[in-house]
């Protein structure tokens, strides 16, 4: 759908470009832009590098592993139907730590292995469970407290204070973060409150939303 919405404009805008006889012009922005996509493309790469660098000097001294340790406490809550020493929360941390700093390329492993984890202790496999869910609502609206992507994007455009989008993201992404953990627990509770029975008598089961 988005393919067919960028093929509709670029034809449009030659079509109007034709029928106007201002081709020229069109082609010289088209250049122009060009040139200019090339130049914050290699800004990009260099500030990007730099952030990544950093990243990773965070990873190896431990300091991702210790945030993730302060944020034990609080998954085990979020999960409850993950056992607290079980691994999925180790990569559940690691995965929320990363995307904190900014390092997405590394959140991305993480967070697969930590969804495969999730999976393991599915009882249908067939059906996201409240864990898989809640861990999914997490890492999209995660907590970002080094928009790095957006300052490199900024820095490499010119502009003269490229740091100023730290506040405003970091109070975004904690709002964001805020509302999908209270979803969350809303549709847990009213989940919980329409599980039906365990037709055996037996232990309940476990909730869907």
């Amino acid at each position: 759908m988005v393919n067919a919405v960028w093929v509709i404009l670029i034809v449009g805008g030659l079509l109007a470009a034709a029928a106007g006889h201002r081709v020229e012009p069109l082609t010289e922005a088209a250049l122009a832009a060009a040139g200019k996509a090339v130049e914050i493309a290699f800004g990009f790469v260099g500030i990007m590098t730099l952030w990544l660098g950093m990243a990773r000097i965070a990873e190896r001294s431990g300091l991702m592993r210790l945030l993730a340790r302060a944020l034990a406490p609080v998954l085990r809550r979020l999960f409850p139907g993950v056992p607290p020493e079980h691994a999925a929360l180790g990569d559940i941390a690691m995965n929320l730590v990363a995307n904190m700093l900014g390092m997405g390329s590394a959140a991305t492993p993480f967070g697969l292995k930590a969804m495969q984890e999730l999976q393991r202790l599915n009882p249908d496999p067939t059906t996201a469970s409240d864990d898989i869910i809640t861990f999914l609502a997490l890492n999209t609206a995660a907590l970002n407290l080094v928009p790095a992507a957006i300052i490199a994007l900024r820095v490499a455009s010119g502009s003269r204070d490229p740091t100023a989008i730290v506040g405003p993201t970091v109070v975004a992404t904690a709002t964001a973060m805020a509302v999908a953990v209270a979803a969350d627990r809303l549709f847990r509770f009213l989940a919980a409150r329409r599980r039906p029975p365990s037709p055996t008598g037996g232990a309940p089961r476990p909730p869907r939303r």
